[in-house]
């Protein structure tokens, strides 16, 4: 179509499909070369994630161009070319998804290729297209990419559950290393493959789904550079290196107990930020083995007990600046206290009373 037939609707939307493809090839070269964190420079992310990403933004890019160049020498969705693209973009696409989205759980390695194997089936509905050009295997093929996105969508639901008792069983401070948002994506994503597969041709369609990829490389890029390298290997290692008891004898629990009581409570470490189960358990002189077994068996997860810790001298400090009458602030009470934002204390402080800040102050005055 030339410029000077293309409507204006048309116009600007060829302008925001190059805007797209331009902004994914920016992000993949950014995640690239850069070496450090121009978001968050305090902030170093795992490197096999950076890389998952600029993969994906790379293939965002040539999936652009690739499509562009389809539909402007031969727009016959029942060629030879047309299988060709369809295969390399959904190959590619898919892998460097799944990819990413496993990238963002630390807590263990999870394979990608089980979720890559499940893709040649639907090559096979794409191929069978050629020879019956009737569209049904098209839509067959559709249906059974959605139908894997479904499937993966539902594993991430467990695996991130899974990620997340992780999380509280080994760090006090949880702020950005949550990926609950990845399945937020993954949502978008289906959303993405729906409207796009069945209708083509509709213009308006075609805006939200540029758009949508414009959102989705913006929060990779944000995912990327706010979440924190954690120490999954390091402490894999330790661990494996660690006896595992079947469960803790009465004197070994006392003495955790009593090393709790002076190198955590009497020393107040449970104020340092981002204190891990490993740090406090070197700190107070046993592994991370035990110590993890003896928050278990009191009913407890690592990030309760110190969490815990800080809500109570948050209490005390409070009480204290009243008496005193000083002026109260008390977002600066709650970092005083150990905790890096005042929505992680308020959530901890509730499960820890089950009131609000804002009530227990108004009663404690």
């Amino acid at each position: 179509m030339l410029i000077e037939q293309m409507t204006a609707e048309w116009i600007v939307y060829c302008m925001l499909y190059g805007g797209v493809a331009f902004s994914a090839l920016i992000a993949s070269i950014y995640l690239c070369i850069r070496r450090g964190n121009a978001f968050a420079p305090d902030i170093t992310p795992p490197v096999h994630l950076r890389r998952w990403a600029a993969a994906f933004c790379a293939v965002a890019f040539l999936g652009h161009v690739w499509w562009y160049l389809f539909y402007t020498f031969s727009g016959d969705m029942y060629s030879v070319s047309c299988l060709v693209v369809g295969v390399i973009d959904c190959m590619s696409l898919l892998t460097t998804i799944f990819g990413t989205l496993l990238a963002m759980l630390q807590d263990r390695k999870r394979p990608v290729w089980p979720f890559v194997l499940s893709i040649i089936p639907y090559i096979v509905f794409l191929t069978l297209n050629i020879f019956y050009p009737d569209g049904h295997f098209i839509y067959i093929g559709i249906g059974y990419n959605l139908a894997i996105y479904m499937f993966f969508s539902i594993f991430m639901v467990f695996a991130i559950r899974q990620y997340g008792r992780w999380l509280r069983d080994n760090y006090a401070d949880l702020e950005h290393k949550e990926v609950w948002m990845s399945h937020v994506l993954i949502i978008v994503i289906l959303l993405l493959i729906i409207i796009y597969g069945f209708d083509l041709g509709n213009l308006v369609i075609g805006y939200i789904v540029q758009l949508n990829c414009l959102a989705l490389i913006i929060f990779l890029l944000w995912r990327v550079e706010t979440l924190p390298q954690l120490e999954t290997i390091e402490s894999t290692l330790i661990e494996q290196q660690e006896e595992q008891p079947e469960q803790l004898s009465i004197a070994i629990t006392n003495s955790i107990e009593q090393l709790l009581a002076e190198r955590c409570v009497d020393t107040q470490l449970y104020l340092q930020h981002d204190l891990t189960l490993q740090q406090l358990a070197m700190a107070i002189g046993t592994n991370r083995t035990y110590l993890s077994q003896y928050f278990a068996s009191r009913g407890l997860t690592y990030n309760a007990y110190i969490n815990g810790l800080r809500v109570d001298h948050f209490m005390n400090l409070y009480r204290e600046t009243i008496a005193a009458r000083k002026s109260i602030a008390a977002q600066q009470l709650c970092n005083d206290c150990g905790f890096k934002s005042y929505s992680t204390f308020s959530l901890a402080f509730k499960q820890r009373t089950g009131q609000s800040v804002s009530s227990w102050m108004h009663e404690t005055i």
